[in-house]
């Protein structure tokens, strides 16, 4: 492809004409299967286009591009503008045939669903609309999954936060193999970066030594499809050779006019230490008459609700990381803040306000007229500063930034911000970002925030996290946090704040019946419904609201990351003796607690929260949104039309009521996922079978997968369900009828207690009855992953079956020991095979299997009744 037919292709996708760098990054790097360690470009000028750049090079050199792209961002932003761009380029490619053409060509084929689906999966593991599970569907398909750090780093180390132990090893091997992570702003997480260089090394049969360079060791075996990693930042903590803008890039007209933007800084000394927010208020309040957009960054939250509320009411809003998932992500609905936005109502009028902590620095395209701060590290003033005329189109842009005089003795970070300060007197009153850039790289470093204690991730600990079947504490498992994020003395802990109905209702003997660890495990915490604070500032509002419910016994769920739950009362929660036991856990409170405001944790206030669990929605093929779940009290699920395509997750039995007490059950439901317990309607164990192999050998068809691994999948999924066939699991799915097999039984059916692993007998059968002797193809090897992957299809075999799930109903002559004996291999066996393939690599293995199960279940090719 020349720069022509490149430029023709790129301008349908994106609407826009490329940069030189745009060219070049496909030309030189991308088409030829290179991945530039990290991609140095000023903001404004449009970093995320590199998941264009990457969508034409998988396109048309599909053997050099991985199959996915991972955007992570560092923050919690107010929408996720990344997916709306990608969002972009899918609704533009049917202005590309030739593009969309290629792509559908390396897609699976489709042999149960009946319409053509879009060549390209979107994700978004945030938000309120988080993760419609495209991306792990079909790891055939081409996919853009946009999540913050947290969402992709702790999924990366199997341990994804608010999913269960069923899915850890899918998305872990999903993310980590066959696909390229774009860590966009890197310097702001060098922990992260840290990290994620370090998977890229392990996986490559290295480790990184001490100056950060992946040593690698000849007699190691790389992963099959190892995961890539680029930087994307305008203000790299690194000092290698990076991509860049090149001259050609500098001679744009467009260039030229964004980078050399004119922001005319002043600078002014703090009055009064105690009266930041007064001060910048002030400032701010200079622009009152102007009818221009003013942003206003202070650092801490309550400066930020001091500004606020000195500023006229209806012309502010705020942006915050302590606010609520569901709240923060509505924020792109107000007045207010769509005139911060790259394309504003064009008959706004009036002058408004956008106060924001850093919450508002990285990841959310807005562009202010004039910006009011108070000083922070260089690399975040320079965030700031990108979000004012970001596009260099107003004339004059004025910038006042607020710094103290007086400075906190042996204190790391305000060293660095002395620094900082001394860099913007050398800028002469420009803060464009050329004038940034010209400062020396070594002075800027000097003047960013102090590095965190950065964890070293080995390969003892990767080990440790992948044993996802031991739920519970395992001693040299440690939590995931530090490693994304690394440890400082200037960021305090944080806890997770959220709402849930269930926590006053299931207490007692019903928490024994219905585990609460079980029941979040099943309905998950979505980032939707949790806020965040840090944990000093949340412990003060539980006392506020314990000494406000005194006298009412007011229950508490306090959640671990590995998802255990302690249940508590609010007044033992606001114990002053034990307040560090929040640190880093998640809270949830019941609704009529309240304590929320304007989608912030506030424990003065009286007012019943809501539950907003079930506000989770997917866009549909027809664009419009669809809810993912929801908890219905004594109604018929099919009277309801939002619950027509979804399936029973448990269902919640209220002892002691009667026809006159009123609730008796509560149904909770979810659109078809891997997690689901049944389908819509019964289906029979041959049709399921057969559409799992069919699946199967689709997604496998177009994957970069020798001959004898495709084999070893198809076969598995021939013999993944034989455990299905036990009379024990025919009662289990309700079925009477011993004329009929069911795989799957549908919404209803006097379903029993399910102990009985299937998988397990499927492992028996195949094992005992020698099942793959007559198999082709497959070697001693091939043998052991097509059993691991039977083990593994639902989670279990990583490393074993827990000793309650290791049985057989029906042994038909296999005597406890040969059961035993089996059981005990899996270990073993999944020991062995992990050296082979990698921890990413047989997880992704797994899970190939898995999306094809997911898929069939999902969309069976006929139900029972259909075959009557």
């Amino acid at each position: 492809m020349n720069e022509q037919e490149y430029s023709a292709i790129f301008e349908a996708l994106t609407g826009n004409k490329p940069f030189p760098w745009q060219w070049d990054l496909y030309d030189s790097w991308f088409s030829k299967g290179k991945i530039p360690p990290s991609c140095n470009l000023p903001t404004g000028l449009g970093k995320t286009s590199v998941i264009a750049v990457w969508l034409i090079a998988l396109a048309f050199h599909p053997d050099k591009m991985p199959r996915r792209l991972v955007y992570v961002v560092n923050r919690r932003t107010v929408v996720d503008q990344t997916t709306d761009e990608v969002e972009k380029y899918r609704d533009r490619l049917h202005l590309c045939p030739e593009l969309a053409e290629a792509l559908l060509a390396i897609n699976s084929p489709e042999p149960t669903i009946p319409f053509r689906p879009m060549p390209l999966a979107l994700s978004t593991l945030r938000g309120q609309f988080a993760d419609n599970r495209d991306w792990s569907a079909d790891p055939s398909r081409p996919a853009v999954i946009c999540g913050t750090v947290d969402m992709i780093g702790s999924r990366l180390l199997f341990s994804g936060y608010g999913i269960g132990m069923k899915s850890k090893p899918l998305h872990a091997g999903f993310l980590g193999q066959d696909a390229l992570l774009v860590h966009d702003e890197a310097h702001l997480e060098p922990a992260f970066q840290t990290l994620i260089t370090s998977i890229e090394c392990e996986q490559r049969g290295g480790q990184l030594n001490d100056m950060g360079v992946c040593v690698i060791d000849p007699k190691r075996t790389p992963d099959f499809r190892t995961f890539r990693v680029m930087e994307l930042t305008a203000t790299s903590r690194g000092g290698g050779e990076a991509f860049g803008l090149s001259d050609d890039d500098k001679a744009n007209v467009t260039v030229q006019q964004r980078v050399n933007a004119k922001k005319a800084i002043q600078l002014h000394e703090l009055r009064d230490k105690n009266k930041l927010a007064e001060q910048v208020t002030e400032l701010a309040l200079r622009f009152k008459d102007s009818g221009r957009a003013i942003l206003v960054f202070v650092r801490t939250v309550e400066d930020v609700l001091k500004v606020r509320d000195k500023l006229p009411k209806g012309t502010v809003e705020t942006l915050t990381g302590t606010m609520r998932g569901l709240e923060r992500d509505g924020l792109i609905e107000r007045d207010v803040f769509k005139r911060f936005l790259p394309k504003p109502p064009a008959d706004a009028t009036g002058t408004v306000y956008l106060v924001c902590t850093s919450a508002g620095e990285v990841g959310v395209n807005i562009s202010a007229d004039h910006l009011v701060c108070d000083l922070s590290t260089f690399e975040s003033m320079a965030q700031r500063f990108g979000r004012v005329n970001r596009f260099g189109a107003f004339d004059p842009c004025e910038v006042h930034v607020v710094f103290p005089t007086e400075w906190k003795a042996d204190d790391q970070y305000d060293e660095r911000r002395k620094l900082t300060l001394g860099l913007l007197r050398r800028l002469n009153g420009s803060g464009s970002p050329t004038a940034l850039g010209e400062l020396p790289p070594a002075d800027r470093q000097a003047a960013f925030a102090p590095t965190p204690t950065i964890l070293p991730a080995t390969d003892i600990l990767f080990d440790a996290w992948a044993l996802t079947t031991i739920k519970d504490k395992l001693p040299g498992r440690p939590k995931v946090e530090p490693y994304l994020h690394g440890i400082t003395d200037w960021q305090p802990p944080e806890t997770h704040v959220g709402w849930r109905t269930e926590v006053a209702e299931i207490t007692g003997d019903l928490a024994k019946k219905y585990k609460p660890k079980e029941l979040l495990d099943a309905y998950s915490l979505r980032p939707h419904e949790l806020l965040r604070e840090p944990s000093y500032r949340a412990f003060a509002h539980f006392v506020a609201m314990a000494k406000r419910l005194a006298g009412k016994d007011v229950p508490v769920w306090l959640v671990d990351d590995d998802g255990s739950v302690e249940i508590l009362t609010l007044k033992e929660l606001a114990d002053k003796d034990d307040k560090d036991r929040i640190n880093g856990m998640t809270v949830l409170l019941p609704p009529s607690a309240g304590g929320l405001s304007g989608g912030m944790l506030d424990g003065t206030a009286k007012e019943e929260a809501d539950d907003v669990a079930d506000e989770w929605f997917v866009k549909g093929r027809d664009g419009k949104r669809v809810r993912q779940r929801k908890r219905l009290r004594d109604i018929d699920p099919d009277s309801d039309s939002e619950t027509e395509e979804m399936h029973e997750l448990l269902t919640i039995q209220f002892p002691g009521a009667d026809e006159d007490a009123g609730e008796k059950t509560w149904e909770w439901l979810a659109v078809a996922n891997e997690g689901d317990k049944s389908a819509k309607k019964p289906v029979t164990w041959a049709v399921h079978v057969g559409d799992v192999v069919a699946r199967t050998k689709a997604i496998v068809a177009n994957l970069p997968l020798s001959d004898e691994l495709k084999k070893v999948v198809v076969t598995a999924a021939e013999f993944h369900d034989h455990g299905k066939l036990r009379k024990l699991f025919q009662r289990v799915l309700g079925n009477s009828n011993p004329n009929v097999l069911l795989a799957k039984s549908g919404k209803k059916g006097g379903r029993v207690e399910e102990k009985y692993r299937h998988e397990f007998g499927s492992l028996v059968d195949v094992e005992v009855g020698k099942l793959l002797d007559s198999v082709e193809l497959l070697d001693g090897d091939g043998k052991e992953l097509v059993l691991h992957l039977i083990a593994a299809h639902h989670g279990r075999a990583r490393p074993h079956f827990p000793a309650n799930e290791a049985f057989d109903p029906e042994p038909k002559g296999k005597t406890e020991r040969e059961i035993a004996a089996i059981a005990a291999q899996v270990p073993r066996r999944f020991a062995k095979l992990q050296r082979k393939y990698g921890r990413w690599g047989l997880a992704y293995l797994e899970s190939l299997l898995r999306a094809a199960d997911w898929a069939a279940s999902g969309n069976p090719s006929k139900y029972l009744e259909d075959a009557k």
